[in-house]
């Protein structure tokens, strides 16, 4: 064999050897970005995080692909909110010994709501069971979860356990921090009723001592007339002059709202990732526009 063809077999040695190693990378499949992010951050490079729900698509009621299920059912963890988060779980057979469920240790902070049945886009009719689901939107809880992620991920050996635990140490610390500073800031608007366009807020309002009303609006589109009137019911009825957006809304819907005397603000409920942000930092920018909206209310 001359040099020329030892050292293309060669190559295509290393090469085939660098693909195996790269499809024996552990796989972990979460149900949302929260989830995500907390197990990158506790395995770092030493697997694949993939959270398959587009963009423009609710991950509560996502309706996986065959591909997205056979991506699922391959995956070493299958990270799973609970509080009845992602429906399309209980459709599709998937590997019991696999799945995560990082709230089944939160059970007793669980926050029971009315079982209220709508639909949102072509998502078709859904409930939210009872259940308040966004766990994460309290620093405590999502502690709590990343905590059931790094004993899931050290359980199975899929990085050595003094990384994993290292780095959950760090991360609590900064779930502590933000908690902390969360809540010191949101302290003075204790007394300050606001109006959320969806019902994603109840845990982070638990945590903070707040006082949100809900509606039932689809999220980042205009409202209707009845939508608005439902609004102006519910602004009589609570005296709220804040409204809470989970996603940005059309500009007319932002100026509709505005001519009802109400400060908006937007705050990604973060179930898909912020854009250039990440957990830590989309929550600390939206505490930051909470706050500032309540002192735009206090000088008007």
């Amino acid at each position: 064999m001359n040099k020329a063809l030892k050292y293309i077999v060669g190559l295509l040695a290393l090469f085939t050897a660098q693909s195996l190693m790269a499809d024996e990378r552990p796989q972990i499949v979460a149900v949302n970005y929260p989830l995500a992010y907390f197990a990158e951050r506790l395995i770092g490079d030493d697997a694949d995080i993939n959270f398959p729900v587009p963009q423009d698509v609710d991950p509560s009621f996502w309706r996986p692909g065959i591909a997205d299920i056979s991506a699922a059912q391959a995956a070493d963890l299958i990270l799973l909110n609970g509080a009845s988060f992602a429906t399309w779980i209980d459709r599709v057979s998937l590997p019991r010994s696999r799945l995560v469920n990082t709230s089944s240790a939160l059970t007793d902070a669980f926050i029971q709501t009315e079982s209220i049945t709508h639909s949102h886009g072509d998502g078709g009719e859904h409930s939210h069971e009872g259940v308040a689901s966004y766990l994460w939107l309290d620093p405590t809880l999502a502690k709590g979860q990343a905590e059931a992620i790094a004993a899931a991920i050290a359980r199975r050996d899929l990085a050595p356990a003094n990384d994993i635990y290292a780095r959950l140490e760090r991360l609590g610390v900064e779930l502590d921090a933000l908690d902390s500073a969360t809540r010191d800031s949101l302290a003075p608007l204790s007394d300050t009723a606001m109006i959320a366009t969806h019902p994603r807020y109840q845990y982070f309002a638990r945590r903070n001592g707040l006082t949100i009303a809900s509606l039932e609006w689809d999220a980042g589109a205009a409202p209707t007339k009845e939508e608005l009137a439902d609004l102006t019911s519910l602004m009589t009825e609570t005296d709220a002059r804040i409204l809470i957006w989970e996603a940005e809304p059309p500009q007319a819907a932002l100026q509709a709202t505005q001519e009802l005397g109400l400060v908006n603000v937007v705050f990604p409920t973060m179930v898909h990732a912020p854009s250039d942000l990440d957990y830590l930092d989309s929550f600390e920018a939206s505490v930051t526009d909470l706050i500032e909206a309540a002192g735009q209310i206090s000088t008007n």
